[in-house]
């Protein structure tokens, strides 16, 4: 798997609802897949469309993305350091239900 360095780039588009986007870079042709836990700040992590960041990326294949973001924040601010290699690995929930039958 080849990594790149920090570089910059400007997000393409962002699914607040879904928590990931795509960010276009010179290093990353067609696009860098990113999802909120790789978002290097404090608060909600989110990202907007036309929004100046800076990422380290990854070479993988994800969800039709030849690259995924390791760590993506706003240029000309500092990431924190609580992002690490698990926050773009796969998460679930569950929720158990039940009713009452004895009416």
């Amino acid at each position: 798997m080849m990594s790149g360095m920090a570089v910059e780039g400007v997000v393409r588009e962002w699914h607040p609802e879904q928590g990931w986007g795509v960010i276009d870079t010179h290093d990353t042709p067609g696009g860098c897949w990113a999802h909120f836990g790789s978002v290097a700040i404090d608060g909600y992590r989110e990202l907007a469309p036309g929004q100046a960041v800076t990422l380290e990326w990854e070479a993988v294949d994800q969800d039709g993305f030849d690259y995924r973001a390791r760590r993506v924040w706003p240029t000309g601010a500092a990431p924190i350091d609580d992002v690490g290699e698990t926050a773009t690995d796969a998460f679930s929930s569950s929720v158990a239900l039940s009713a009452d039958q004895s009416q």
